[in-house]
């Protein structure tokens, strides 16, 4: 029997076998755990996904764009009548426009501001939103952060506003959801891993650099690292958790020097 054996849930924003979102799910899937995926409905993206999904036994995976309360509802009522009550849900999505993530923030244009603002945290309390009538009993629910939250990173620009603006909405929804569904609600802090995202991150290779010089452990992450908190956070090992956010990195947030 494993950690997840019997649980059921879905998975938003797997984009390719390197995301911080896949290697969660491959161990929530090592563990005996059902899973659904979403991804972005264009043919390139659906083969993608289904590649890594269908191997793992994935009986659900639909086309969903979070801009659309339609489709999240549907994905999740999809999976809740092919799955039963969800005990988990992960969201891992983030987007901001190119301009917004190269030029300095003080220059971020309103469209771009409303836009990733809409995909990378309102997307997290319309999930939220979608999923509560599909929660299992005490069902965990997941997004992936980072410190630009709370600490201005050089070239994360709009991102870091968005992710600080997500923290916050996961501690108001862990004290609601808490009450009403005692569901669970955390985030996890991820420090930098090479993904479809940080291709996107001015000077990335610079931060991978810099952290192993400052971090207590003196190296970068792993992925599967950020997989096995993820399993934690999720699983019942972590049933007395809420409202956190979660650092995986090696130590770096510590450090004010």
């Amino acid at each position: 029997m494993g950690l997840m054996s019997g649980k059921k849930g879905f998975v938003f924003g797997v984009a390719n076998d390197r995301s911080l979102a896949w290697y969660i799910a491959e161990r929530l899937h090592a563990e005996g755990a059902q899973l659904g995926f979403n991804y972005l409905p264009n043919p390139k993206m659906e083969r993608r996904v289904r590649q890594l999904a269908e191997p793992i036994g994935a009986k659900v995976i639909v086309p969903c764009d979070v801009t659309s309360d339609e489709q999240i509802g549907a994905a999740l009522h999809q999976a809740r009548e092919t799955l039963g009550p969800l005990d988990f849900v992960v969201h891992s999505v983030a987007y901001a426009s190119q301009q917004a993530l190269y030029n300095p923030f003080y220059k971020t244009s309103r469209a771009d501001f409303a836009q990733a603002m809409e995909i990378s945290v309102y997307s997290f309390v319309a999930v939220c939103q979608a999923a509560v009538p599909h929660l299992a009993d005490k069902a965990a629910i997941l997004t992936l952060t980072y410190m630009g939250s709370v600490k201005m990173i050089p070239g994360y620009n709009v991102m870091g506003v968005c992710k600080a603006a997500l923290e916050s909405s996961m501690r108001y929804l862990a004290a609601e959801l808490g009450r009403e569904k005692r569901a669970r609600v955390n985030a996890l802090s991820a420090g930098p891993c090479r993904t479809l995202s940080s291709a996107g991150i001015s000077g990335f290779d610079k931060m991978l650099q810099h952290y192993p010089t400052k971090a207590p452990l003196e190296r970068n992450i792993e992925s599967e690292e950020v997989g096995k908190s993820g399993l934690y956070l999720l699983s019942d090992l972590s049933s007395g958790v809420t409202g956190e956010v979660h650092y995986v990195d090696a130590g770096y947030n510590i450090i004010g020097w």
